[in-house]
């Protein structure tokens, strides 16, 4: 009947076919299976008013149902149907029309076609009908179709905020509630909110809150309120005509909790503007949020706090919450709502930024142990704000102790696991404030901190990275902890960090730094320099150069190693510390440092009884300890003589088999036997050096009390030449035969670790090394330099003598090279090129 030519048909089709769709949602699908919607379509256009009529009222049902509505989507009859809202049609077609509008806006496709189609000028236009069906539809597909920002734009346009306004007195409340909600969207345009202010509104909605009746309102209007709160021109208003007190009051006093949270949230906007702080302090917003925060609504409590941390931002502000607000946010920290929880530690994190009154305040309400809680919760939000509170209150030292005590490193491991990389920023931001101390260090690598802190240096964000490498940096400090940190792969990627541009930060070069400055033997290793602050100790060897990501292998696993052909590792000790004794399976052998007792005990002895003879020979001005010493017991000696030559007293054949064996006897029947099982491994100690020890001591003796920095260098440098083969003329250097004696030593020794003091044959980096060790005992600043070729040279600095009594100038050192090879005790001004350090040397 709906293509009929008749128009009485077409109506009472029509008429039929609207009860029918009434009736439900399963009348609709029937009506859509039966094919009626097309046929229908081009009924919205027919020239009868009352089939016209029918046909809108039947679209105004039937757009409620989803699959219609994407049929009319395909169908596109918005222009059709937004033709119905002109004036000359009856109010009837304009309600059943507004209606269909409304229905279609729902979706972004709808809106889009009602966009395009001119509707959202007739729909304003309606917003004045005497018909409050019309107005309602009108209003509502507003408030969907502002939504979008371009629908906004053109709202204001066309001047909407009147009409609109004029809604906000109907006796209707579904019609005040969409005009609400639709001002509440627009509000946040800052054009839209000088609208408003123009027009009056926020008169009328303070109204609205002051009118019981109207209570379903009031949170709606809180919503429009506290959007137009963050225009300083608005706060201005309320505060002058004394509507933001009674705002304040309305908030305080109110039993309704989504009023309450509104209100909160409207401070929170506003708070946000400082010179809307400054008003708000002035009217005692600080006393309305704690009186909030006892509310018993969690919503309450979370917009509170927010609010507190807002607010926070005026020093005025945080000063008042020292007293008031600081021991009901602790509270807070208990809750079983972690929304709560993280809204309470946000407060408490910008309370305590930079204010030790508050932070003293918040560890004397017992903030520490919920704080530590937190940090094992499952919301990324409360754990990176409960360290961020951790953090500040660490900044007191007398806190960070206390903080100490609650096991908080064990509780941070779980953070700097984390994926959020916010709760990583933040973990590692709290370990560099409370690793300042060692016990916290130790406590960390036992927690198994350091590695997830060492994996942080890989992120792609730079918080992550900046706060990981400082606090790498500050656990550095300790020698072991350094050690593990490189272990775990740190300096290889603060080395890669350093290298880009975009991804290095201070942080990452210190941490850098202090790795290596905390591991001298790696530092030279990879950059080929210890300057003058790098005191070498004992323990330190020189592997040579490694590249960058190659693992420098500990010296006990290099003394461990048989001899090869690579480059000796040279070691400085002067440690008297015994070798453990080795276990009975290996107790005949006699091979390496720590695997055998006869070999490195009678090396040690022989080079005691060694330096003792020698000590005669040394220098004039020298003394030896040695004289003062008992004779070893044995006057055996397997050292290599200080010529570089073969070993003194050597026997052959089966004398000295004969002698070997007595010997190793001996030693073995002094090792206590080893019964049972479960004894524990003996400490290992790096392998004695007692001429390197004699060298300490005559040092000490003879050069630390001599006044003049440069003779000091000076006689220095001749006595390390002496004891490394003496001065060696360049000419002559090719037949210097530094190498023999080195493997020699190498095949003694069964190691291809050589303490510095055994070698009497050493040539540019033997010799550097050994015045480097020399100067750093005796408090003579200086460098080790790693050149090209087997060189290496030592850096001094001397002030320049002709500047001494300038009037106006201050002495400036100046950089010199000490020759420790072809003239011992010269020194050369340094220059830029690296040839001519070559040349002099």
């Amino acid at each position: 009947m709906l293509n009929s030519p008749e128009e009485e048909i077409l109506a009472k089709a029509c008429e039929a076919i609207y009860k029918f769709a009434l009736k439900g949602e399963e009348n609709k699908a029937t009506l859509l299976e039966l094919g009626a919607v097309e046929p229908l379509t081009k009924l919205l256009t027919h020239e009868d008013k009352i089939v016209r009529r029918n046909a809108t009222m039947i679209f105004g049902i039937l757009a409620s149902n989803s699959d219609i509505k994407k049929l009319l989507r395909e169908l596109d009859i918005m222009n059709s149907v937004i033709a119905q809202l002109a004036p000359e049609e009856e109010i009837v077609i304009h309600e059943f029309a507004s209606l269909c509008l409304a229905n279609m806006s729902v979706e972004y496709t709808g809106k889009a076609q009602i966009f395009e189609n001119g509707g959202l000028e007739p729909l304003i236009r309606l917003l004045s009908s005497p018909d409050p069906d019309v107005k309602k539809n009108s209003i509502e597909c507003i408030y969907n179709l502002i939504q979008d920002f371009q629908c906004r734009t053109l709202l204001q346009e066309l001047n909407a905020i009147p009409p609109m306004m004029e809604l906000l007195k109907s006796e209707y409340p579904v019609i005040q509630l969409l005009a609400l909600k639709t001002f509440g969207v627009i509000t946040n345009d800052k054009e839209s909110r000088a609208m408003l202010r123009e027009n009056q509104v926020l008169e009328h909605l303070l109204k609205i809150l002051e009118t019981k009746e109207w209570s379903d309102l009031h949170v709606e209007a809180l919503a429009v309120i506290a959007n137009c709160l963050e225009d300083m021109d608005t706060m201005l208003l309320l505060h002058q005509t004394g509507m933001l007190r009674k705002l304040l009051s309305f908030a305080e006093s109110s039993t309704i909790p989504d009023i309450q949270k509104n209100a909160a949230k409207a401070i929170t906007k506003a708070a946000y503007d400082s010179e809307n702080r400054k008003l708000f302090h002035e009217q005692e917003v600080e006393k309305s949020l704690v009186t909030l925060l006892g509310s018993e609504s969690d919503g309450t409590k979370i917009a509170a706090s927010q609010a507190i941390s807002a607010m926070s931002e005026n020093s005025s502000s945080k000063d008042f919450f020292s007293t008031q607000g600081i021991p009901q946010l602790v509270q807070l920290l208990k809750s079983d709502n972690d929304e709560v929880r993280e809204a309470a530690a946000l407060a408490l994190a910008n309370l305590t930024t930079n204010h030790p009154a508050n932070a003293n305040a918040t560890a004397e309400a017992d903030a520490i142990d919920p704080l530590i809680n937190i940090l094992t919760c499952k919301r990324d939000g409360a754990i990176a704000n409960a360290a961020t509170v951790l953090t500040n209150l660490a900044m007191q030292e007398p806190l960070r102790g206390v903080i100490q005590g609650h096991a908080i490193m064990q509780a941070v491991v779980g953070p700097l696991s984390s994926t959020n990389t916010q709760v990583q920023s933040k973990a590692a931001f709290t370990v560099a404030a409370i690793a300042c101390d060692a016990e916290a260090r130790i406590m960390l690598r036992n927690s198994g901190g350091l590695e997830p802190l060492v994996q942080l240096l890989y992120s792609k964000k730079d918080d992550v990275r900046k706060h990981a490498s400082w606090a790498v940096m500050v656990c550095a400090s300790d020698e072991p902890i350094s050690l593990e940190l490189c272990r775990l792969g740190a300096l290889d990627i603060l080395e890669e960090i350093n290298l880009s541009i975009s991804r290095k930060n201070k942080f990452s070069e210190a941490a850098y730094n202090k790795l290596l400055n905390n591991n001298l033997p790696l530092k030279y290793s990879r950059t080929g320099h210890l300057s003058s602050n790098n005191i070498i100790g004992d323990g330190f060897y020189d592997y040579g150069q490694s590249n960058a990501g190659s693992r420098l292998l500990p010296l006990k696993e290099l003394c461990m190693q048989e001899p090869n052909d690579l480059r000796a590792v040279l070691l400085v000790n002067s440690k008297s510390d015994a070798s453990p004794p080795p276990s009975m399976e290996d107790k005949s052998s006699d091979v390496g440092y720590g695997r055998s007792i006869s070999s490195s005990s009678s090396l040690r002895r022989a080079s005691k009884e060694k330096a003792r003879k020698s000590g005669s020979r040394f220098s004039t001005g020298f003394g030896s300890p040695s004289e003062e010493k008992s004779e070893p017991p044995s006057g055996r000696n397997t050292v290599v003589s200080k010529s570089g030559g073969k070993e003194k007293g050597v026997r052959k054949g089966r004398g000295k088999k004969e002698e070997e064996k007595v010997k190793e006897e001996e030693d073995i029947n002094a090792v206590p036997k080893l019964t049972g099982e479960g004894i524990p491994e003996k400490e290992w100690y790096p392998p004695h050096d007692p001429d390197f020890c004699v060298y300490v001591y005559e040092v000490t003796k003879s050069i630390l009390p001599i006044t003049n920095i440069k003779e000091q260098i000076e006689v220095l440098a001749k006595y390390v030449a002496d004891k490394m083969g003496g001065r060696i003329p360049k000419e002559r250097l090719h037949d210097f035969s530094w190498e023999l004696h080195i493997s020699e030593l190498k095949f003694q020794l069964k190691s291809n670790v050589l303490p510095i003091g055994y070698i009497k044959k050493g040539t540019f980096c033997h010799r550097a090394l050994l015045f480097k060790a020399l100067a750093d005992k005796i408090g003579v600043g200086c460098s080790l330099v790693r050149g090209e070729y087997g060189r290496a040279w030592n850096e001094v600095k001397l002030l320049n003598e002709s500047r001494k009594g300038v009037t106006g100038l201050l002495p400036s050192p100046d950089l010199y090279i000490v020759d420790l090879m072809f003239h011992p005790g010269s020194l050369m001004k340094q220059q830029s090129r690296e040839a001519d350090i070559y040349q002099f040397i």
